[in-house]
């Protein structure tokens, strides 16, 4: 919902930062792979209780999703980075819950409704994109993106914003995943609506 006022934030930091990496010799898929690994320590950081380290490696993770992307328009895009890093992302944001489940097995309904909701958004997301491609739609409507971007109320801020608040306040987990994920799905079923009239 607020991504592409992020972004237009964000794009000037990330450029300085891009052309740094670049010059140490870091190319986009490099740094796709870095944000996930750091992802995933996140993940471990959440399971052995390490809530604070987990919420810093959560924003250098994402961090990293937005650089690879900066580092990518400077040096041109990749089919095989755009593959990447959306598959290394929806990892990454199963991850995540799932490491809430482990922490406390108290949340684990909670984390199958919120990745039940996350399946809704990703596959919406995936498919309309897929049409989107075979249809000739610019996958620059939305942005320069390696795919066709269909935004929602549920999109990368508020997801990233969201792991943050799970982490600060572990123990209203399952407040918090029930709310995110009701929100994820009412994305889903407006781009469901949306595939439904575009096609």
């Amino acid at each position: 919902m607020i991504d592409n006022q992020v972004r237009r934030i964000i794009d000037k930091p990330l450029i300085y930062l891009a052309k740094g990496a670049i010059k140490l010799g870091l190319d986009a898929d490099k740094i796709t792979f870095i944000g996930f690994g750091v992802g995933i320590l996140a993940g471990v950081a959440i399971m052995l209780g390490q809530m604070t380290l987990a919420i810093g490696l959560i924003l250098l993770s994402r961090l990293c999703d937005g650089l690879d992307g900066s580092v990518a328009r400077l040096q041109g895009p990749s089919d095989r980075g755009a593959f990447l890093d959306i598959s290394l992302d929806f990892l990454f944001y199963g991850f995540i819950p799932l490491s809430f489940a482990i922490y406390d097995s108290a949340n684990a309904l909670a984390v199958a409704f919120l990745l039940f909701s996350f399946i809704g958004t990703g596959t919406s997301f995936l498919s309309y994109a897929a049409i989107a491609e075979k249809r000739g739609i610019d996958a620059t409507s939305k942005g320069a993106k390696g795919i066709y971007y269909l935004g929602g109320l549920t999109e990368g801020t508020e997801t990233i914003i969201f792991l943050c608040i799970c982490c600060y306040w572990p123990h209203h987990f399952v407040v918090f995943a029930t709310i995110f994920g009701c929100l994820c799905l009412i994305t889903t079923a407006i781009r469901l609506y949306r595939g439904l009239i575009d096609f």
